[in-house]
């Protein structure tokens, strides 16, 4: 062998020495893995993108150890989304961050509990984290549930005299939980329920629901459905004149929904999240978390871009801020023991208030939402408005 060629394999073999011995030398769980399952292309893009968008302002490090995040587009489908927390799981994350829409995440809830892993769904449905049961232990909450905002719409129409509801909602698990709420409180109101009609996130027509509706002449019409497809039966229904009032749910709230909506969805009215009327909130510790996101956020991407959305993945990111270091002191990242203390600690926060307001969480309520955690606004002249 040629004198440099020795050389230079000798080099080369003391620096394979070098990066061995520095590989064994570091911890192997200095590192913390987290998976996220976002919904940024399909029909619940308009909300996965700012999700996306905000993991982009998530620390680099907790409690000194730096987290890794892997972020995987599921494509608004339930089978991406299992496919996708099944990588997680291969890949020994200690923590699952998820979905955007509420099929994708029942659909990721029994392998994150086969799995052992802790997971903080980002989407709607009640039925994520409700009943409690040996799946649902594993799995944390940072939207609100049907029930908390249901009941802010139906007081709101009682109040106004309303009568009579007429409801068009998705053919999903989230319209599902939302039908079953909205039946049950406008009956202990008095209000009754006088059609229902039903539509798929991907369709392009709504008309023939649209007609039966108007047909049954509801007092106050209820859409239920999220992102952008909850523009079509809105516009529907103003085509054929409907004049009463229009509510939606949390699910609409970001620009994208008043960009596509336009003239056709003002004075609409829903709860929301107060993140997403901060500046018009009165002085609070909810302000406080709520502006600050609002800040930094609109820091990296411009003035008005705020959504709820992105402030349920920025709380998914408070949440595991705060509960790293409990579960540090017990367990070391990528071991089923870490994994444990982490879901133990997440469960036992107390009361952390987050940008969409405050969680009770406890070992029966994985969410624990109340009325801090919830505004009325309607939309006037393209913009939200916060409700007295």
């Amino acid at each position: 062998m040629h004198p440099h060629t020795r050389r230079s394999a000798g080099a080369a073999l003391a620096g394979l020495a070098g990066l061995i011995a520095l590989t064994l030398a570091a911890p192997a769980w200095s590192q913390i893995k987290v998976g996220i399952s976002l919904s940024t292309t399909g029909p619940g893009a308009s909300l996965g993108i700012p999700e996306k968008n905000t993991v982009t302002l998530y620390p680099a490090e907790i409690a000194g150890q730096k987290v890794e995040y892997i972020v995987l587009d599921d494509a608004s489908d339930t089978t991406a989304a299992a496919t996708n927390t099944r990588r997680f799981i291969t890949e020994k994350v200690d923590a699952v961050i998820g979905s955007t829409i509420s099929p994708n995440s029942l659909a990721m809830v029994e392998l994150v509990a086969e799995a052992a892993t802790p997971m903080i769904t980002i989407a709607g449905a009640s039925r994520i984290v409700e009943p409690m049961d040996a799946k649902r232990k594993w799995v944390f909450k940072t939207t609100q549930n049907d029930a908390l905002m249901v009941e802010a719409i139906v007081d709101h129409m009682a109040r106004s005299g309303k009568k009579t509801m007429g409801i068009i909602a998705q053919a999903d698990a989230y319209g599902d939980g939302w039908l079953g709420e909205l039946n049950k409180q406008a009956a202990a109101k008095g209000v009754k329920v006088v059609v229902v009609e039903r539509f798929n996130r991907a369709d392009t027509s709504v008309t023939s629901q649209a007609l039966k509706v108007a047909a049954a002449a509801p007092e106050a019409l209820v859409i239920v459905a999220a992102g952008t497809p909850a523009v079509l039966p809105q516009l529907a229904m103003k085509e054929r004149g409907y004049a009463g009032p229009i509510y939606q749910t949390h699910g609409v709230a970001n620009n994208d929904f008043l960009r596509v909506g336009g003239k056709a969805v003002e004075g609409t009215i829903l709860p929301v999240g107060p993140v997403l009327v901060a500046a018009q909130l009165p002085a609070s510790a909810v302000k406080t978390a709520g502006m600050d996101y609002v800040q930094r956020y609109e820091a990296a991407f411009g003035k008005d871009t705020v959504t709820t959305f992105g402030a349920h993945a920025w709380d998914a990111m408070l949440l595991l801020k705060q509960a790293v270091p409990v579960a540090l002191a017990k367990a070391k990242p990528g071991t089923p023991e870490f994994r444990a203390a982490l879901r133990d600690a997440l469960e036992g926060l107390k009361d952390p208030i987050i940008s969409h307001g405050v969680l009770a969480l406890s070992p029966e309520n994985h969410n624990g939402m109340d009325g801090r955690s919830r505004v009325m606004v309607t939309i006037d002249n393209g913009r939200w408005k916060l409700l007295p």
